[in-house]
C-alpha cells in the first residue's frame, strides 16, 4: 500500500541547485530558519530547522531540526527546495 503513495525524485535544473546552494551557505552564514524540502524512499519530506555545516564538494549538509533538536546529515542530492522561514 505504501508503494502506491511514493512519488518520483523531482529532477532539478542546474539554476534550481546553484539557488538551494546559495539559499544554504546565507542560511549557514546568517543562522537564519530555513524550510527544507528533500526527498526520501519515495516521499517528499519538509521540515523546519538550522544548518549547521555544507559540504557542496563532498555532497552533504548538515541541519538542526527545530522539534527534536537533532543533527541531521544528509546529502545535498536529496534536497529539492530551500526557503527562509
Amino acid at each position: 500500500m505504501n508503494k502506491q503513495l511514493e512519488v518520483p525524485q523531482p529532477l532539478l535544473t542546474e539554476e534550481q541547485m546553484e539557488q538551494i546552494n546559495f539559499t544554504l551557505i546565507e542560511a549557514l552564514h546568517t543562522n537564519k530558519q530555513v524550510y527544507l524540502t528533500y526527498y526520501k524512499n519515495g516521499q517528499r519530506i519538509t521540515e523546519t530547522g538550522f544548518i549547521q555545516f555544507v559540504d557542496s564538494l563532498g555532497n552533504l549538509f548538515v541541519f538542526i531540526d527545530e522539534v527534536f533538536e537533532l543533527k541531521n546529515k544528509m546529502r545535498l542530492s536529496e534536497l529539492i527546495d530551500v526557503r527562509f522561514t
